[in-house]
């Protein structure tokens, strides 16, 4: 029996596969892969946590990838009206994923506002250091500005979107692979190519390590996010979503690496701190581009393209609420995108206020980047694993075959036997990593 809070008769949908593959791959690739990829490799051993990640990627987050977006396109609604179509628990489980997407998206608006000030900043030849650029109000006025942005982009729905992705993503591999070029010349990529490469296979026993890789895994590909079931709801029939899903994961896992040996060349040829954290990237390129013959221009390229792959990756939580708000709360479009603006001004500020003169602490640690290893790691975990297993215990495979749109069963069997087996696995990790600890 249908909802009362059902989808709209009429859906709108991408205008092909093609559309649907630039789009996730344009919300993921933004902040999951340029901004927290580089200092997640940072903080945690460099090669072995790429190879935990990879893993990580492959064996479990990809399946799970494939999975949230068939249900999002089987159900072809929001992410609550999507996991309650599965069992009646899942309402609660879907305002939850809607919740997590909340936190992150608040935090990710203020990262968002640091490229568009940065880019700002490249366009007036006055790039400076992170600590001189947050040494004043700029994250408070920044964030403000890009949820008004945002707010006005998503009034105008899906194609608005489709319309964005399609001309940042190869402009944007284009600039990386460029910059990649430039720091294979600096006398620090032997440095950074030992540190991404080489590895001690016993740090593999180390739960925190695979705990972290885990969650990169699963934000890269933006899993136990909402982002993949919502955009799945607008996928078009004749789609094959196992093909556009490895086309999504492996861009997005591309451009992580390519992340990697964009920056960190330049952290060791400036002699800074690969584990700073997540101003990294932040404080790492305005002295590149400084030190750089024509370095000017490509500053403004490529901050401009930051902010661009940062703002794609906002519209996509963004539209998870906003969907869920309207098909939920009986809203139309206009209204959801208030509410969802005033809730992020409301949540954000303390992030934004942590990068100020107020510097706002949780814990010990800046807000943001409290909110970051708390939501972005540890919730994400935790919704991705239950999200999983609670689509693959309740929904009859024969659906999700036909979701999935692809005659082979190869990927179906997987999807299921890793779903299934994930909340297992999870309280397993969970467990090794208390008693290790």
């Amino acid at each position: 029996m249908m909802h009362e809070h059902q989808k709209p008769e009429t859906r709108a949908q991408w205008s092909s596969e093609s559309a649907f593959i630039f789009s996730m791959a344009a919300a993921a690739v933004g902040l999951g892969n340029l901004w927290r990829f580089p200092y997640m490799v940072g903080e945690n051993g460099g090669g072995v946590f790429i190879a935990a990640y990879l893993i990580a990627l492959v064996v479990v987050a990809l399946p799970v990838m494939m999975l949230e977006v068939a249900a999002g396109r089987l159900k072809q609604g929001s992410v609550v009206e999507t996991y309650r179509g599965a069992t009646r628990l899942g309402a609660a489980y879907g305002w939850l994923v809607v919740l997590l997407t909340i936190v992150i998206t608040s935090y990710y608006l203020v990262i968002t506002g640091w490229t568009l000030g940065y880019a700002i900043d490249a366009f007036r030849l006055n790039l400076t250091e992170f600590d001189t650029f947050t040494a004043g109000y700029n994250s408070i006025w920044y964030f403000l500005a890009v949820t008004a942005l945002a707010a006005v982009v998503l009034l105008k729905g899906v194609r608005a979107i489709e319309a964005f992705s399609k001309v940042l993503m190869p402009v944007l591999v284009v600039l990386i692979a460029g910059l990649v070029i430039v720091a294979s010349t600096t006398q620090g990529w032997s440095q950074a190519a030992d540190f991404m490469l080489r590895w001690d296979a016993s740090a593999l026993a180390n739960p925190t390590l695979w705990f972290f890789a885990f969650g990169q895994a699963f934000y890269t590909l933006a899993v136990g996010q909402g982002y993949l079931v919502t955009y799945g709801s607008y996928i078009p029939r004749k789609a094959n979503v196992p093909r556009a899903a490895l086309i999504v994961a492996a861009t997005e896992t591309s451009i992580a690496l390519l992340a990697g040996w964009m920056i960190f060349p330049f952290v060791f040829a400036h002699g800074m701190d690969p584990g700073a954290g997540s101003e990294l990237a932040f404080s790492t390129l305005p002295r590149v581009f400084e030190d750089m013959a024509g370095g000017a221009w490509l500053a403004m390229a490529f901050f401009f393209m930051f902010f661009m792959a940062a703002f794609s990756s906002c519209l996509a939580g963004l539209k998870v609420i906003i969907a869920a708000f309207a098909e939920e709360l009986n809203l139309s479009n206009a209204r959801a995108v208030a509410a969802t603006g005033a809730l992020m001004l409301a949540l954000g500020l303390p992030s934004a206020l942590s990068f100020t003169p107020v510097q706002l602490t949780v814990a010990g640690m800046p807000v943001l980047d409290f909110m970051d290893q708390f939501g972005g790691t540890n919730v994400v975990v935790f919704s991705g694993v239950v999200g999983a297993g609670l689509l693959c215990w309740v929904l009859p495979p024969g659906r999700v075959v036909y979701a999935l749109g692809a005659k082979s069963r190869w990927w179906s069997w997987r999807i299921f036997v890793v779903g299934r087996s994930l909340p297992f696995l999870g309280a397993g990790l969970l467990l090794w990593r208390i008693l290790a600890g």
